[in-house]
Order: C-alpha cells, then sequence, then structure tokens
C-alpha cells in the first residue's frame, strides 16, 4: 500500500493522469518500482506461508520482515536512481531463496520423516 501511495504522490506531482505511464523519469522510476514490487509479493507470499506452517513461524517470520525492509529500501533506491535498487534486489532475491530452501526442507522433513 505505501508503494502505491507514492505512485499517487508522483502522479501528482508531476500531473501524470492514469492510465499514462510515462512522463517525467522520476515518476517512471516510482512506478516501475512499484510494479516490480507487486511482481513479485504473491512469490514471496506463498513462499512466507509454507516455510511458516512446515519448517518454524519465527525463523519464516524473520525473514519476511526482513524481505520486506529490503524491498523498501530496493523502492526508496529505484525513486533515486536506476542503480540504486541493485544492492537491495539481490538481498531480496537471497531471502526468498532462503524462503524457498526453508519451505522445501519442511515440506521434505513433514512428508518424509514417521
Amino acid at each position: 500500500a505505501y508503494f502505491a501511495l507514492q505512485v499517487i504522490y508522483a502522479r501528482r506531482k508531476y500531473k501524470i493522469s492514469p492510465p499514462e505511464t510515462t512522463g517525467h523519469p522520476e515518476f517512471e522510476r516510482i512506478f516501475r518500482a512499484q510494479v516490480n514490487c507487486s511482481e513479485y509479493f504473491p512469490i514471496f507470499i506463498s513462499l512466507l506461508w509454507v516455510a511458516g506452517i512446515f519448517f518454524h513461524q519465527g525463523v519464516a517470520a524473520a525473514c519476511g520482515l526482513l524481505y520486506l525492509y529490503t524491498r523498501y529500501k530496493y523502492f526508496q533506491g529505484y525513486a533515486v536512481a536506476a542503480q540504486g535498487r541493485l544492492g537491495p534486489l539481490y538481498a531480496s532475491a537471497r531471502l526468498l531463496w532462503l524462503l524457498l530452501g526453508l519451505a522445501v526442507a519442511g515440506l521434505l522433513a513433514h512428508f518424509l520423516l514417521p
């Protein structure tokens, strides 16, 4: 919701009416950052849910909070300059891979161990 609000504020600031998605470069970066975060959100929620149920709720919650923080930093970095997104992007990707590993480990333990 925070990212969507930032797009609304940028639309007002740069006078870009919906459904336009191009205009001022800063608006385009903010819009693209919001879209990118939205694209990864279903993957994140699914992995968080499975890791929390089958591995450990606390570990999954900690990874989830770190992931949300890295996406926030990604958004902030992308809004300033396209290169500013790279560090947080890699960190959030590593956290998604970690959540995937936890989910797989939890599923394997649940279904293969007596």
